[in-house]
């Protein structure tokens, strides 16, 4: 019998519960992606996206403010597009808009549209990377969401836990 883990793929009961990745109506379901090639996906994804935000990076110190900010955005779009190889476009939005994770969502969001806003509108590089390290943070903060006792434990780290 196989075990019941909180990241057990072939659950007991042949459902596989809802925090695990690879749910039966992936985006990609259509296509008849194996779950391998729907990691193969998401690793390709999350890859291009870091190589685009790290070009943005690079560009931002040749002082392009511009390129930085559709490169730096478009790698983080990428990257969390990847997220529907695993788990489908539709439960993704889902899931990051559960009580839990809405605020660390709006403000993820929001924050990639500021970037732009700091960098066409405003010009401003320190504004841009004041969004940019929003965006991470917001990011985190989402992303520990998904794993249990995660936000508790940094909380502790940092004294903030009551």
């Amino acid at each position: 019998m196989p075990s019941k883990g909180w990241f057990n793929l072939e659950a007991g009961n042949g459902v596989i519960p809802e925090t695990q990745f690879f749910e039966g109506d992936s985006a990609f379901k259509f296509l008849g992606l194996s779950r391998t090639t729907r990691m193969y996906g998401f690793f390709a994804c999350l890859a291009i996206g870091f190589l685009l935000s790290l070009l943005g990076s690079i560009v931002l110190f040749l002082g392009q403010l511009g390129s930085f900010a559709v490169l730096y955005v478009f790698g983080t779009i990428i990257s969390l597009v990847g997220t529907g190889f695993l788990l489908g476009f539709f439960k993704q939005l889902k899931l990051m808009f559960k009580p839990i994770r809405v605020v660390a969502s709006i403000i993820f969001l929001a924050s990639i549209g500021l970037v732009f806003v700091a960098a066409f509108v405003l010009r401003s590089e320190v504004l841009c990377l004041v969004f940019v390290i929003i965006e991470y943070l917001a990011y985190t903060w989402y992303t520990l969401s998904y794993i249990p006792y995660a936000r508790s434990a940094v909380l502790k780290v940092f004294g903030m836990a009551a």
